[in-house]
């Protein structure tokens, strides 16, 4: 499974990092996912590892503020996430497919519950 941690009310501007813990299986090969869902909204894709590369995408609306990584050792995905705005209140989740050089919302295997981002004043 996988356990994402670090949501929190912060103020506009304000920062957090986001962690996917991975538990039972090793994140080696699998492509990791950032991915939110927003009230009354459709869930999206934030960011994407790929297993193939490491190298990592960003949807538009994280680009220059979100930053993912991934340590190897703790077998543990981050989200850093910096001048936030009001409008990336949502539910985070991270997602984890195998060998995959996309995240695909459709064709990810794992799937944590989510943390809860609130940016407000």
């Amino acid at each position: 499974q996988l356990v994402e941690s670090g949501g929190d009310l912060v103020q506009p501007g304000g920062s957090v990092r986001l962690s996917c813990a991975a538990d039972g299986f090793s994140l080696d090969y699998y492509a990791i996912g950032w991915f939110r869902q927003a009230p009354g909204k459709e869930r999206e894709a934030i960011s994407c590892l790929s297993s193939h590369t490491g190298s990592i995408d960003y949807a538009d609306t994280a680009k220059g503020r979100f930053t993912m990584s991934r340590d190897y050792a703790k077998n543990t995905a981050y989200l850093q996430m910096n001048n936030l705005k009001p409008e990336d209140t949502a539910v985070y989740y991270c997602a984890a497919a195998w060998y995959k050089s996309q995240c695909p919302q459709h064709g990810m295997n794992y799937w944590g519950k989510g943390t809860a981002v609130t940016v407000s004043s």
